[in-house]
C-alpha cells in the first residue's frame, strides 16, 4: 500500500470552505459582535476587519463518553499505591489550576473561556450589509468606459506566433495540399499508365521517342508533387482577440447636510457615520462611485469633505438652496441616463416654514423622478417641525424610493441604516 503525505505549506484560503461553514454556523454571534463594532468604531476604522469572540460553551461539539453503570477495567501504568477495589479521591477544586476563564480565577468556579478569531475586511462588510439591498439598481448605457476585456473573436490570417491556432492551420494546410496535389497525381497516374501501355507493345511497334517523352513527363510531375509544401504561410490561422467594453455601473452619491448654527459637531459626527455607511454600501454594489458634498445654511455650496464636516457656520437654514444646487449639478454633470443618482440628507429639522413647501415641490417635480433613492435622517431628540411634515408627503407619493428616519444618538445609526435599506420581501 502506498501513502501520500502532503507536506506543502498551507496556501492562502486553503480552508476557505471550512471557514465559510464556521461563519454560517455562528452567524448570529458574529452578527451581534459586528453590530457592536459598528456602533463603537471611529469613522476611519470602518474599512478594516474585526476581532470576534465566541464563548466556548457555544461552540462545543458533542462527544461520546462512557455512561454510568456497567463493569470496566482500567489499567494505570506505574501504579504503586492502589489495588483493585480501592476508591479514588476526587481532586479538589479551587484557583490552583491553569484553566481560569475570562476574568481570571473565580471562587465560584464560573470562569468562562472564549474562542477568538479575526474577520477580514470583506467578511466584516458582508455581515455589516447582510440582508440589505439597493433599491432601483439600474445598469446605465455604456459611455466613457475605462475598462475593456480581451475576448475571442474568430480567426484571422495575421497575428503573433503565441496566438496561432494549430488545429485550424493544419486543417487549412491539408485542404490546400489536397487541392494542389490532386490534379498532379491524376496527370502522373495517366502518364504512368500510358508508359506501361507503350512498353507492353511489340518491340517492332514500340515508339522510343514516346517512351522518353513519357518518362520525362513523369519525372517533371514527381518533382512538382514533391514541391508542394507541407504547410505554407497562407495556411496559418491565428486566434483573433479584440478589446470588448465591459458593462459598468456608475453611481453618484450626494451628501447634503445642514451646517447652520443649530448643527453641533456631535450632529455632524453622527451624519458622517451615516454617510460613510451609505458610501461603503454603494461601493459594494457599483463599480464606480463618486461623492458630491453639498452643505447649506441660508445658501448652499459644493465643498470638499474636510470643509463639509468640520467648517463652522452661523445663521439660519434654507434647505431648498441645497436641493436646488443638487438639481443643477445633476443637470450639468450627471445625466440620469448614465448615472445612478442617490441623495442622502442630514439635518436637525430646522428650516424656514415657507421654505419647507418649496423643498417638497423641488423633490416631487424635479429630483425624485430622476433619483434611484433619497434618504433623509433628522438628528434631533425633539419633536418634528414643518420640514419633516412636508417630507412625509413626499414619502407617501414615492414610498418605493424615498425614506426618512429620526436619529437621536450615535447608537441609532446602524439600526436606522438597516431599516432604510432592508431587503423587501417582494424583491427577495
Amino acid at each position: 500500500m502506498s501513502y501520500f503525505i502532503d507536506r506543502r505549506a498551507n496556501a492562502k484560503n486553503k480552508s476557505a470552505v471550512n471557514r465559510q461553514r464556521f461563519l454560517d454556523r455562528y452567524r448570529s454571534h458574529i452578527k451581534r459582535s459586528v453590530e457592536e463594532a459598528v456602533n463603537r468604531r471611529s469613522i476611519t476604522d470602518m474599512g478594516r476587519g474585526e476581532k470576534v469572540s465566541i464563548p466556548t460553551r457555544d461552540i462545543s461539539e458533542p462527544v461520546f463518553q462512557h455512561g454510568p453503570g456497567g463493569r470496566r477495567s482500567i489499567i494505570a501504568p506505574g501504579n504503586k499505591e492502589f489495588v483493585e477495589g480501592d476508591r479514588l479521591r476526587r481532586p479538589g477544586g479551587g484557583g490552583g489550576g491553569d484553566g481560569a476563564g475570562e476574568g481570571g480565577a473565580s471562587n465560584q468556579g464560573e470562569g468562562m473561556d472564549e474562542f477568538a478569531f479575526s474577520l477580514t475586511r470583506e467578511e466584516f462588510l458582508d455581515f455589516v450589509f447582510d440582508g440589505l439591498e439597493l433599491p432601483h439598481l439600474e445598469r446605465k448605457q455604456l459611455v466613457d468606459l475605462d475598462e475593456v476585456k480581451p475576448v475571442r473573436a474568430g480567426l484571422t490570417r495575421d497575428g503573433v506566433p503565441a496566438r496561432i491556432n494549430i488545429v485550424r492551420s493544419m486543417r487549412e494546410a491539408h485542404a490546400r495540399r489536397i487541392a494542389m496535389r490532386g490534379p498532379i497525381k491524376r496527370a502522373l497516374r495517366e502518364a504512368r499508365e500510358a508508359l506501361e501501355a507503350e512498353e507492353r507493345k511489340d518491340p517492332v511497334l514500340r515508339n522510343p521517342a514516346r517512351i522518353d517523352e513519357l518518362k520525362a513527363e513523369i519525372e517533371r510531375l514527381e518533382k512538382r508533387l514533391e514541391a508542394v509544401p507541407f504547410i505554407d504561410t497562407y495556411d496559418l490561422r491565428y486566434n483573433n482577440v479584440i478589446n470588448q467594453p465591459q458593462p459598468s455601473s456608475k453611481a453618484v452619491m450626494f451628501c447634503v447636510m445642514d451646517v447652520s448654527g443649530s448643527m453641533t459637531q456631535a450632529h455632524k459626527d453622527i451624519a458622517k457615520r451615516f454617510f460613510l455607511l451609505l458610501y461603503l454600501f454603494l461601493e459594494r454594489n457599483y463599480e464606480r462611485v463618486e461623492l458630491v458634498f453639498v452643505r447649506h445654511h441660508t445658501a448652499a455650496k459644493e465643498v470638499d469633505e474636510e470643509e463639509f464636516f468640520y467648517s463652522r457656520e452661523t445663521g439660519g437654514t434654507i434647505v431648498s438652496s441645497a436641493l436646488t444646487l443638487v438639481d443643477e449639478i445633476i443637470e450639468a454633470r450627471y445625466p440620469p441616463s448614465q448615472w445612478n443618482l442617490y441623495v442622502a440628507q442630514a439635518s436637525d429639522g430646522d428650516n424656514w416654514d415657507d421654505d419647507s413647501l418649496t423643498c417638497r415641490d423641488l423633490l416631487v417635480k424635479s429630483l425624485m423622478p430622476r433619483l434611484q433613492y433619497f434618504t433623509y435622517v433628522e438628528i434631533t431628540p425633539h419633536a418634528h417641525q414643518a420640514l419633516w411634515e412636508e417630507y412625509e408627503r413626499v414619502e407617501a407619493e414615492y414610498a418605493d424610493r424615498f425614506a426618512m428616519r429620526q436619529i437621536v444618538e450615535a447608537g441609532d445609526i446602524y439600526p436606522v441604516f438597516r431599516e432604510l435599506f432592508r431587503r423587501r420581501a417582494a424583491q427577495s
